[in-house]
């Protein structure tokens, strides 16, 4: 009797460790499912192929960024340096085409000088020529006055005088000669009064004359060429 009883106390503790150990199975089971992330945590901790390959991606990634970065850069590095170039300072000219470039501006504003010099010492000289015949004239034009007087003082029979025939060509050619270099008398008498070639003396009332008209000339005057030499003395009417 005492044998059934040890083996029955034995079974039952058998079965008593037996359903222990599977409520102790059933919780851990239940823990497991209740907490999925303590899962995915320990396998991450793992460091299993998934997180390789997310590692290698990233940083395969940062390395295609910098490459692209790189390129940018250098590709506008070259256009500034074509920049640089394109607005840059000129080069600098050799030495002998620096010094050519100075001799011809130089012989260039020398000749500009010089024809300007030219011209001037030309105007000058015609200037001065003008002025030196128009002194000489101005000389002579008292001779041509006494020829005149003289003349016109001899009387028809003393016209056939040889001596006044003679005086009479000379007085010719010398007038002559005068209108061939440019000189020539001042018309007066019949004329309108200009200032610019007449000078008045006297005034005369007649009404059978103009206005301003010149009606007597006291001495000739003469031109040379475009200017006067000397002004006519005249009388006026009106």
């Amino acid at each position: 009797m005492e044998n059934n009883q040890e083996n029955k106390s034995k079974e039952e503790m058998v079965k008593e460790a037996v359903e222990e150990a599977r409520k102790a199975a059933s919780e851990a089971a239940e823990e497991q499912a209740g907490n999925p992330k303590q899962t995915g945590a320990s396998e991450d901790g793992c460091g299993g192929p998934d997180a390789a390959d997310t590692d290698s991606a990233d940083t395969d990634g940062t390395d295609g960024s910098a490459d692209s970065s790189t390129e940018e850069e250098s590709a506008e590095d070259d256009r500034a340096g074509k920049k640089v170039k394109k607005f840059g300072k000129k080069p600098k000219k050799d030495k002998k085409d620096e010094k050519i470039e100075e001799l011809t501006d130089r012989l260039t504003r020398q000749m500009a000088e010089f024809d300007n010099f030219r011209k001037r010492t030309d105007k000058e000289k015609s200037q001065m020529y003008e002025i030196g015949a128009k002194d000489i004239i101005e000389k002579i034009l008292p001779v041509v006055d006494n020829f005149e007087r003289g003349l016109d003082a001899a009387s028809e029979e003393e016209k056939e005088n040889p001596f006044v025939q003679g005086m009479d060509k000379i007085y010719k050619q010398l007038m002559t000669t005068l209108e061939e270099i440019g000189v020539k008398p001042i018309e007066a008498v019949g004329q309108e009064f200009n200032p610019d070639f007449h000078n008045a003396v006297m005034h005369v009332d007649d009404e059978s004359l103009g206005e301003n008209t010149v009606t007597e000339e006291f001495q000739k005057g003469y031109m040379y060429r475009d200017s006067v030499v000397r002004h006519s003395m005249v009388k006026v009417a009106n």
